[in-house]
């Protein structure tokens, strides 16, 4: 077998490089076993400087014990964030990440030159929103023509690590995978090709531009400044289900900064409505998506606006009857994705004397959340999706109040792996593949599975929906 007795006791690293921090775990490559791990955070802000993120890696890294005893690494990142390069491999500018909305006319630009939404589908997968690296290029064609100018090479945050680990310096060792390239809009998922003349386009120029060259899942793309092994990387959703060990039937339902429901399918789709993006998955299948703009800050402004602690919050929620007597919240806190309302703000409907207290606007506030990711499983389902398993993951998930409301939004048992660092985790799991040199990712023991079920509460969705569709325009 490839994993002989010469690979014994080796250990992987993996790292999640997200919007808000970043994490390291060290594992075991054939086992899994957790040996150590750090953290570090990230600047707040939509636009940051990636050189934040190399020296958080660094904190990270020493906080988990250092990788001298590693023998392959892995990273997984945010997807979409935009860095551009200089010929000399310097950063242009700060790196627009993916909850920057100023692109979203940039956006509608290019799928209106791409021959509109059905056809821009086809081509990259997905109908381009503002998260997608693409029309952020445009955007800085449009606004900041000295910096387009200067720009060789875009890259996105977790290959950009990667070069940043083998020096940074030679394109030629700019690499990354499937799954993070298909969240450009200019990548086809189901070729494996770049779109190189979206690109230049997107820029407003006639000069190539230089993409990461793409690994296959279980190789390495170089080797840090020590020697260690790179494999190839991953975004952060892509890298959640490795993680989690997804397999096709599963939908993940991600309650981070974002809110995302992605599945593992053998075939891609295409969805001309823009709700489903048809991004490529991290073993060479695919990852139909939907992202919302807004779930574990809604829980955090829960916290705030009720002065509680984010279990009083839950318990909160648990208290009041599902539908909170008809207080609904459209949490658009932050504009919103998906459906695509990048200027509209959150709303509070319904508010009378009754449900003015503290358990149902607990309870709103937590549906409002959730309702958004119900409409994402039922996207990918409307898309043929299949959906055999629902599993609920991110920080928002620890909370037992989230998987009983989730499990009676959706209306089916929802399953809550242990609680990880899945991104990470993920990685670190992608490392042991290249290194352990199997046909498929190694299966590890990620402990329990807790499961909730609690009666469907479908008059709750139609509550949502209808707030949903009648502040269109909001």
């Amino acid at each position: 077998m490839a994993n002989s007795d010469h690979l014994a006791g080796k250990l992987v690293a993996g790292v999640d490089s997200s919007t808000q921090s970043v994490k390291v775990v060290i594992r075991h490559a054939e086992t899994g076993e957790l040996i150590r791990q750090g953290r570090a955070p990230h600047p707040d802000g939509t636009e940051v400087d990636p050189a934040h993120w190399l020296s958080a890696l660094n904190t990270a890294i020493a906080a988990a014990g250092g990788i001298d005893d590693v023998s392959a690494i892995s990273i997984g990142g945010q997807q979409h964030g935009m860095v551009t390069l200089d010929a000399s491999g310097n950063v242009i500018r700060p790196a627009l990440l993916w909850n920057d909305t100023r692109s979203a006319t940039s956006a509608d630009d290019l799928n209106t030159e791409l021959g509109g939404a059905a056809k821009t589908a086809e081509q990259v997968g997905s109908v381009l929103v503002a998260a997608f690296t693409a029309p952020k290029l445009r955007w800085v064609a449009d606004n900041e023509k000295e910096n387009a100018a200067k720009v060789a090479a875009v890259a996105l945050p977790h290959d950009w690590l990667s070069w940043q680990m083998q020096g940074g310096k030679d394109f030629d060792l700019l690499f990354t995978d499937r799954s993070d390239a298909s969240g450009t809009g200019y990548f086809n998922p189901v070729t494996s090709t770049y779109r190189h003349d979206i690109l230049s386009s997107a820029l407003r120029t006639d000069r190539a531009i230089i993409a990461p060259r793409i690994i296959e899942p279980e190789a390495f793309g170089g080797k840090t400044l020590s020697g260690i092994p790179i494999a190839a990387g991953a975004g952060d959703n892509a890298a959640a289900a490795l993680g989690v060990q997804a397999e096709p039937g599963d939908v993940v339902v991600s309650l981070g900064t974002s809110g995302t429901a992605f599945a593992i399918s053998d075939t891609p789709t295409h969805d001309p409505s823009g709700a489903v993006a048809g991004f490529a998955d991290a073993t060479g299948r695919y990852l139909p998506l939907v992202c919302t703009l807004n779930a574990a800050r809604i829980l955090d402004a829960a916290t705030r606006i009720l002065g509680k602690s984010y279990e009083e919050v839950g318990q909160l929620a648990l208290a009041a009857k599902p539908g909170a007597h008809g207080l609904t919240l459209l949490p658009y806190f932050e504009g919103e994705r998906t459906p695509n309302r990048p200027n509209a703000k959150g709303v509070f409907a319904g508010m009378n004397l009754t449900n003015s207290n503290p358990e149902d606007i607990a309870r709103a506030m937590i549906e409002g959340m959730l309702c958004g990711l119900v409409d994402a499983v039922d996207a990918l389902v409307d898309l043929g999706v299949d959906v055999k398993r629902v599993l609920l993951i991110g920080g928002a998930a620890k909370n037992p109040a989230i998987s009983t409301i989730a499990s009676a939004l959706f209306g089916r048992e929802v399953l809550v792996p242990q609680p990880g660092e899945y991104v990470a985790d993920g990685a670190a799991r992608q490392a042991a593949w290249a290194l352990l040199g199997t046909a498929t990712a190694p299966k590890w023991n990620l402990g329990e599975v807790h499961s909730a079920l609690a009666p469907a509460t479908p008059e709750v969705v139609a509550q949502y929906r209808s707030l949903r569709d009648r502040t269109q325009t909001w």
